[in-house]
Parts: C-alpha cells; sequence; structure tokens
C-alpha cells in the first residue's frame, strides 16, 4: 500500500500533467517548456512503476496525444506511436539490454544495428498517398485517431502533391518552421499588435491547425519525412535506412544527418557530436532518435501501450527540469551578506546531477513564494548555480509556511545577528570578521590533519563559497558532479575528482573529526588525549565539565572550551547533520609497546621519516604524543634545526634519541 503522501502526490502530479498535456496539444498554448514537463511526467511515471495501484486510466505517461474539435477526425490506417525517452547514457544502455532479453526471449542472437536521426521539434503529419497522389494528411491525435489537416498540408512545400512513382504509402515525418521563417512572423505578430509565438514548435503546429489554408501558406513550412507505415510497392524497405532511401527517392525531403550505427558506442558519438551543435540548423530539434535498423526485428520487438519498443528517443541535456526543495540555506558570501540557496532533491539537468539552486535575495523568494516542500521548474542556461524559473503551487504540500529569514545565522561568528542592508533586498552578517574566520575554518576541515580530502584545498574552498556552492562542512558531503563540472576551470574529471576525494574522506577517525571542528584550543594531541580517554564521539558529548577536566594533559582552559562548543545547540545541530554523511573510527586500545606509558616530543626535520608517520610509530608502540616539552615529557627525538625544543629538554634533563636510536628502540617492541 503506497503511502499517504504519495499517493496525494500521484494525483496531484496526475492532475497537472493531465492539463499541461491538454494545453499543449490541443490549445498549441503550453505554460511550461517541454523540458519541464518530460521531468513531472517522468516522476508520475516511476511512482507509477513503484506503486501500480496507482496509475490511473488515461495517465499522460500512456497517452500518445490529443485532438482539438475544430477539425474532422480520421482513424488511422496504421497505429501511431510516441517514443519513450531516455536522458542518460546509462539508460540508453539499459534499453538495449532490454532488447537483447526480449529478443533472446525469441529465439534471436542477431546483434543489433540502429539508424540515429535528428529528433525535430515539430509536429507529426501522417501524409497518406493514393497511387502516388496525397490523399489524406492527419496529426497524430491520439495515437488511433487523428485530425484531417489535408488543406493545410497541401501548402507545405515539402509535402509533395504527387509523389515520382505510383504507389500506395502511407508516410510519417515532421512539420517544422525555421527559425529564420519563425523570427521574420513574430516580428510581423509585433507589428500588427498580435501575441508573439512562443517557440517555432508552437507556431508549427498552430499553423498547421489553421482553418484558413492560406495563413499556413504565408508562414512557409518545412517537412522532413522519416517512416514508413504502409508500401504498396515491389521492393518494400528491409531497414529504417532502406526507408530513408526509399522516401527520398519517392520525393521528399529526408533529413541528411542519420547515422548507421553499428554498437551503443557509435550511437553515444553521433550523440555527443551534435549536442553543441544543437542550435546550428534551422530547425529546432531536442535529441537523437534511435529506431533498430532491421524492420524485421521491429516487428519482433513490438510495441507497448505507448511506445515502439525497437526506438528511443535520447533527449539532449534539458536546461529546465522540475524538482522539490527540500531546504533553504542562507551562504555567508565574502563581504558577509547572506545569500539563500535552495538545497534540491538531486535533478538530472543540462547533463548532470544538481543539487542546489540559487535564489538570490528575499525579494526573490517572495516574488515566486518559493517554499520548503515546493515543486519547482529549474533552469540552468549558462549560469554555474541554477535558478528557480517558477513553483508549481498545484503540488505545494499542506501548512506550508513562506520562509522568513531569521535573527541569527550561526555562520555569521559572534553571537550570529544579521541586519538588512540600507537599500538593499539583503542581509548581512552583523559580524565583520566571521567571512575570514569562516574560511579558515573550512580549510582547516578538509585539511590533511582534519578529513584529509586530497586536491579539495582553499583555491576550491574558496569557489565553492563564492559560487554559494556550500556555507557548513556539510555541504559538501551532498555536492554532486553536476554541481561543479561548470565552475570556471572545472571539467567532468575535475568535478569527479572532488566528489570522490570527499567520498573517500567520509570514514574519519575520532580525533581528526574533533580537530576538524576548529574548537578553540583542541589541537591535535589534545584532540587524541579526549577521542582515547572516551573511546566515543557520544560519551564525549555527554561528559561533563569536571570529567573532561579530570583528562591527564588537557586542562580547564581546553575542557571549558570543548565543554561550551558541544553545548552550544548551533555546534550541535551542524555535529548532528554531519553525522548523517560520515562514519567516526574509534581509537583502539592501545597495544602495550617500548613506549607505554612514556611521553614524547618530536622536533626538527627527520632524515627518512616524516613528522607524522614517527608520531604514529610511537603512538603504536603505546606512546603518548605531546607538542611542547615538559617535566612530563620522557623523550624529545631530535632531527635537524630542532631549536628552542632542544635546549628545554637539555634544562629539563629529559632524554634526547636521535631518529636511529628511536628506530632502535621501536625494534624491542
Amino acid at each position: 500500500m503506497a503511502p499517504k503522501d504519495i499517493q496525494k502526490r500521484v494525483k496531484e502530479l496526475h492532475r497537472l500533467t493531465a492539463r499541461h498535456f491538454k494545453l499543449y496539444h490541443e490549445k498549441d498554448a503550453p505554460e511550461i517548456s517541454d523540458e519541464a514537463y518530460d521531468s513531472l511526467v517522468r516522476e508520475l511515471k516511476e511512482l507509477e512503476e513503484q506503486y501500480p495501484e496507482l496509475k490511473e486510466k488515461g495517465t499522460p505517461t500512456e497517452t500518445v496525444g490529443a485532438m482539438s474539435s475544430a477539425f474532422t477526425k480520421v482513424r488511422h490506417a496504421v497505429r501511431q506511436w510516441s517514443f519513450d525517452n531516455v536522458f542518460s547514457e546509462t539508460e540508453l544502455r539499459e534499453w538495449e539490454q532490454k532488447l537483447y532479453r526480449l529478443l533472446e526471449k525469441e529465439g534471436v542472437s542477431e546483434k543489433l544495428t540502429y539508424v540515429a536521426e535528428h529528433k525535430i521539434d515539430g509536429l507529426k503529419v501522417i501524409a497518406e498517398y493514393r497511387k502516388g497522389v496525397l490523399y489524406r494528411a492527419t496529426t497524430r491525435g491520439d495515437g488511433v485517431v487523428g485530425e484531417d489537416i489535408t488543406h493545410t498540408a497541401r501548402t507545405v512545400k515539402d509535402i509533395p502533391e504527387q509523389l515520382t512513382e505510383k504507389v500506395d504509402v502511407i508516410v510519417v515525418g515532421e512539420a517544422w518552421l525555421s527559425r529564420s521563417e519563425f523570427a521574420r512572423i513574430n516580428t510581423e505578430r509585433e507589428k500588427n499588435g498580435e501575441a508573439r509565438f512562443a517557440n517555432p514548435r508552437n507556431a508549427a503546429a498552430g499553423s498547421l491547425r489553421q482553418l484558413d489554408s492560406e495563413v499556413t501558406r504565408g508562414r512557409n513550412l518545412s517537412f522532413f519525412a522519416y517512416d514508413i507505415d504502409a508500401y504498396s510497392g515491389s521492393k518494400e524497405p528491409k531497414t529504417q535506412e532502406g526507408e530513408l532511401k526509399t522516401l527520398k527517392r519517392l520525393g521528399f525531403q529526408v533529413n541528411p544527418h542519420y547515422a548507421v550505427c553499428t554498437s551503443i558506442d557509435a550511437v553515444i558519438t553521433f550523440y555527443k557530436k551534435w549536442v553543441p551543435k544543437r542550435e546550428s540548423e534551422e530547425y529546432g530539434m531536442d535529441g537523437v532518435v534511435l529506431k533498430v535498423d532491421s524492420v524485421e526485428l521491429q516487428k519482433q520487438l513490438g510495441y507497448t501501450a505507448k511506445s515502439p519498443r525497437f526506438g528511443i528517443a535520447y533527449k539532449f541535456p534539458s536546461e529546465q527540469a522540475s524538482t522539490v526543495i527540500e531546504d533553504i540555506q542562507l551562504q555567508v558570501g565574502r563581504t558577509g551578506v547572506l545569500t539563500p540557496v535552495a538545497h534540491l532533491r538531486p535533478v538530472f539537468l543540462d547533463g548532470s546531477t544538481v543539487s542546489r539552486a540559487t535564489l538570490h535575495n528575499e525579494d526573490q523568494i517572495k516574488r515566486l513564494d518559493v517554499r520548503v516542500g515546493d515543486t519547482v521548474i529549474l533552469q540552468k542556461a549558462g549560469d554555474i548555480i541554477p535558478e528557480i524559473v517558477s513553483v508549481l503551487t498545484e503540488l505545494r504540500p499542506e501548512k506550508t509556511k513562506p520562509y522568513r529569514f531569521p535573527k541569527r545565522v550561526a555562520e555569521c561568528g559572534g553571537d550570529g545577528s544579521i541586519e538588512r542592508v540600507p537599500g538593499e533586498a539583503a542581509y548581512r552578517c552583523v559580524s565583520k570578521d566571521s567571512d575570514t574566520l569562516h574560511r579558515q575554518r573550512l580549510y582547516y576541515f578538509v585539511s590533511k590533519g582534519a578529513f584529509n580530502m586530497d586536491g579539495v584545498g582553499p583555491r576550491i574552498i574558496d569557489l565553492l563559497l563564492e559560487q554559494n556552492l556550500i556555507n557548513t562542512p556539510v555541504d559538501l558531503f551532498t555536492l554532486e558532479v553536476g554541481d561543479l563540472e561548470q565552475l570556471p576551470g572545472f571539467k567532468e574529471k575535475a568535478a569527479e575528482n572532488v566528489v570522490k576525494a570527499i567520498a573517500d574522506a567520509k570514514e574519519v577517525p575520532l580525533h581528526r573529526l574533533l580537530i576538524a571542528l576548529s574548537i578553540d584550543h583542541v589541537g591535535e594531541e589534545t584532540a587524541r588525549l579526549i577521542a582515547e580517554h572516551f573511546g566515543s564521539l557520544l560519551k564525549i558529548r555527554e561528559a561533563s565539565l569536571e570529567e573532561l577536566t579530570s583528562i591527564h594533559g588537557v586542562g580547564e582552559i581546553v575542557a571549558a572550551s570543548l565543554f561550551a562548543w558541544l553545548k552550544d545547540p548551533l555546534h550541535a545541530e551542524m555535529l548532528d547533520a554531519l553525522l548523517k554523511h560520515i562514519a567516526v573510527v574509534n581509537p583502539q586500545k592501545k597495544a602495550d609497546g617500548v613506549f607505554s606509558g612514556k611521553t614524547l616530543v618530536f622536533t626538527g626535520t627527520l632524515p627518512t621519516l616524516s613528522r607524522n608517520e614517527a608520531k604514529d610509530m610511537a603512538r603504536n608502540a603505546g606512546g603518548h604524543v605531546a607538542s611542547s616539552v615538559s617535566k612530563n615529557t620522557d623523550y624529545v627525538v631530535l632531527g635537524t634545526d630542532a631549536g628552542s625544543k632542544e635546549e628545554k629538554a637539555r634544562e629539563l634533563g629529559v632524554s634526547l634519541l636521535s631518529e636511529e636510536e628511536f628506530l632502535k628502540m621501536l625494534q624491542r617492541t
């Protein structure tokens, strides 16, 4: 049984997508982009697959098209279909694997070859010819019944009145409006005081759905033929490539930019070639249509309720998508100005997964009336971080509240107070020093002695802060590759490396977690003492001030600082959030060794060992490592340029060891 919130979500998605479906197919007046609509349908389909009992009759996920009541209805001689979509290379390969499984069940082991064609952004037209003469043209409609648009189709120069051969044939293709013609028409409409068309696809669809064919004639539509549904000629094509060649021979315009691909890798190469060139042609294209080349295999693979199994539309990276706002957080900028950033349910946008969107300022939040829990349309059109275009209030959960700027923001420093910037729709930290401290703490958090995020240094931290991608250490662990690869100087591999470095750092020793938190007076050795004494973070958080003070080597100042930090509600909240992303490794009980119960200090540059290697060797032999020399120090290990620590050791009579002597002592363990 699906949870109630899921039931409600599916019902609302069904109602909303059905509404936009009607606006698109019947009115040619969409209110949202095709990409945003695809994103909503995709979510609905995923939920329907997860909870089949929620699938309603007439769901947009299985509906082919719709019709206007103004035209004569015609039952198609051959059922019409709509291709399913995939949006990633992974989904494309999964589609191919499914084909091979289906063919295997039929006892077919043939290697598949595909034809890749541009997915033209226009209106599907089915042209029926009898003895080579145009008899009728229809729209796709609902796939079973279409609209008769013969009178307007006759005005399209690329839909011939008579073919080169006297055959009976049903041809399927796409009517489209060129970019230059679209611009001309909109300029003309503007001069006449008419509303501009939103895009060439709507203009093409509206043109063919005119009752007055002279209006259509004046808009100079074009047409590409791409399929043959029925053919009476003596040489019926056996392949999709053969169909394209036959269509050209019969007198149709066929898009020249198609490719026969002997593998999915070849398809992906074709796709990647056209992604950056998608705006280079006069027609609009929003992806690549892929079909199994063999007509016989197409028949064996068959159809679902909505789509052919043998074909798929591999959509170009979308510049818009829908997703849900999971949180709104304030990021502290370089000057202390607070930028609201929406944390999103990760969504695939413009070729990558993103999880952040800028909300700019308070005025933008009020204008959009954006709230936590809202479903929004997200846009990424050349910007580094996406922005929210609009809110789908129809999908808003009950009891959501308008966002209000808080009075305090922990990252501001001081008491966290914020204030309105005079004359602007922005807020800033009252404390003037917080930005520098904030950056330094983040630098320290990712450093080798803390979380050791290899390759994530101050330069990258600065960039992430400047682009409002992070604010607290917790944000690092929620970054996606898609959030990073559009950053200046970043490429996909660099983004992957950063995300991997962060993922590799999720398992952290307890003492290094304490170091990473930038608690005043808690350094490396103090953190180790505390971690080893209590053995777990939970016990540290539960410890009293007296218990902390009683630890040998900690002292009252360190104990008070640690206790105050842990009891601060904002710090506790941040730490709780961090623990959802990391695994803390508790210290193992020290083994007995040559240095058990002994305190060592290392100073100067050792001949062969790094300082950290030497310290770890001492600890593994049961010793405690201190940072300063005192009467409690047992050994000082000297390197070159030892300095004042050597002098202090001699003054106090502490035993001095060279690296060689230190290593010889370890051999006794």
